[in-house]
């Protein structure tokens, strides 16, 4: 199927700041694409071109196989939004709310419905004001499918909110793409893009630096694993030096450790070492690469705020 969106050399610049320098990128049918990266890197100003809040310098925008460019109030009939922070006037009611903007589009969900889907029943009534962060933040997700979206953008939706908010919210996302929804989420918490997202975009400094689903960007990494391992008894050194595929090799009585590329290959050696010895494996501990050891690779610093 084509890609639900399509973004080339897209650019954007504020004054001699250039927020977005070149970013290309597609998101398929029915999965959730996210955009990593610190505050600063560009995200929230690409995701506000593709939705058509921000007029970009140049490049080409495709959603929903209509150019966004040309046609952006025909993008907007198909897609739902949730930005960082949602403003609505302090004694409106989520009721109310919901009924507002579904006059807006050509087809809409009743209120009632999108209450339920989003647990926000109990509180359909209350006046804005008096709703918790997690409470508008569901908020915020029923007003983006107040039109039934073909495609949901999502920026920064959990930022500021509490542990059990946060999870509930994961908890709404991945259901949206059990339900058939194609989402695009920008975040700067590693762990929620590992979690939720299909494939991720890693963004530093306008640029997308690499695309990939996340146990892939992991695979494909350069980086070490260290595996640490204590025997029955003291491993001559030199002899585990010797093992092909391993650097850094240590011993310190029997505790001993290496770091390899290819685990797969390091660990079976290391028995085969230890066998012909006869030298009994007391211990093993297999050092795990993560997404923030990938971001720090690709961009040389850890996650900022």
């Amino acid at each position: 199927m084509p890609a639900k969106v399509i973004i080339r050399d897209l650019r954007k610049s504020y004054g001699g700041v250039e927020a977005v320098a070149g970013v290309s990128f597609e998101i398929q049918d029915g999965e959730i694409f996210g955009m990593l990266g610190p505050n600063g890197a560009g995200k929230t100003s690409t995701l506000e071109c593709v939705i058509g809040l921000r007029e970009p310098d140049s490049g080409t925008i495709e959603v929903c196989g209509i150019d966004a460019r040309q046609h952006p109030q025909e993008v907007k009939q198909r897609i739902g939004a949730a930005l960082q922070t949602t403003s609505l006037q302090d004694k409106i009611t989520g009721r109310e709310a919901l009924a507002l903007f579904g006059s807006f589009y050509r087809r809409s969900v009743p209120p009632a419905d999108l209450l339920k889907r989003f647990s926000l029943e109990e509180k359909a009534d209350a006046p804005f004001d008096t709703l918790s962060g997690g409470q508008k933040q569901r908020l915020a997700l029923a007003l983006a499918f107040v039109n039934q979206p073909e495609l949901v953008f999502l920026d920064e939706p959990t930022t500021g909110l509490d542990p059990q908010s946060r999870r509930e919210l994961h908890g709404e996302i991945a259901r949206m793409k059990q339900d058939g929804h194609t989402v695009l989420l920008t975040t700067h918490y590693i762990e929620e893009a590992e979690q939720l997202c299909d494939r991720i975009a890693i963004v530093d400094h306008g640029r997308i630096i690499t695309t990939g689903a996340p146990k892939d960007l992991i695979a494909a990494s350069k980086l070490t694993q260290l595996v640490s391992f204590e025997t029955s008894r003291p491993v001559d050194a030199a002899l585990l030096g010797r093992l092909p595929g391993i650097t850094e090799p240590a011993v310190d009585g029997v505790h001993g450790r290496f770091r390899t590329r290819d685990i797969s290959r390091a660990l079976p050696e290391l028995i085969r070492l230890l066998e012909a010895q006869q030298v009994q494996l007391a211990g093993l501990v297999v050092g795990k690469i993560t997404l923030e050891d990938v971001f720090i690779e690709l961009t040389g610093s850890k996650l900022r705020e």
